[in-house]
């Protein structure tokens, strides 16, 4: 199993930060635009709740393409908690359900000026003979990858929709 966790400064106050990661314009263009999925949908949202459906363009080394197919994709689910600024949230992938496991939690903090600290954390894990640690050290890069490139678009996006 892979424990990841990276933090960010996003350039926006609490309040801007969660109405931010909760609207829909802003994840269609995240998904889109930011990060490139082929496909993305929201299928159910609220003020607490939230789940999503995607297909993520990925750079994947040979055995783990060939083992995952071109089509993989998942489906998250999460749950924001006011109280503790903290979303947690489990991937469904739509491939090898029974063998990979994702899970984690986004929370926030102030920072100061202005700016909140975003820390996001996750738990990876493959349990495929023989390539499970293959496959867990791909998945780790592609969502270390995606959370840097996400903390860019959300800054851009708050300094452009002030």
């Amino acid at each position: 199993m892979r424990k990841l966790s990276v933090t960010h400064v996003i350039e926006c106050d609490v309040e801007t930060f969660w109405k931010t990661f909760f609207d829909a314009e802003y994840n269609k263009k995240l998904y889109s635009d930011g990060l490139g999925f082929k496909e993305f949908e929201i299928l159910e949202q609220s003020e607490t709740k939230r789940r999503m459906r995607g297909v993520p363009k990925m750079n994947l080394p040979g055995p783990v393409a060939k083992l995952l197919g071109d089509r993989f994709g998942y489906e998250e689910q999460g749950s924001f908690d006011k109280a503790s600024n903290k979303f947690s949230w489990k991937m469904l992938p739509n491939t090898m359900g029974d063998k990979l496991f994702t899970n984690g939690f986004t929370k926030i903090e102030p920072a100061g000026d202005g700016k909140v600290r975003r820390i996001s954390e996750a738990n990876i894990e493959a349990k495929v003979f023989g390539v499970g640690g293959l496959l867990e050290s791909t998945a780790e890069k592609e969502v270390r990858d995606s959370w840097d490139k996400e903390a860019a678009f959300m800054n851009r996006w708050v300094k452009e929709h002030k």
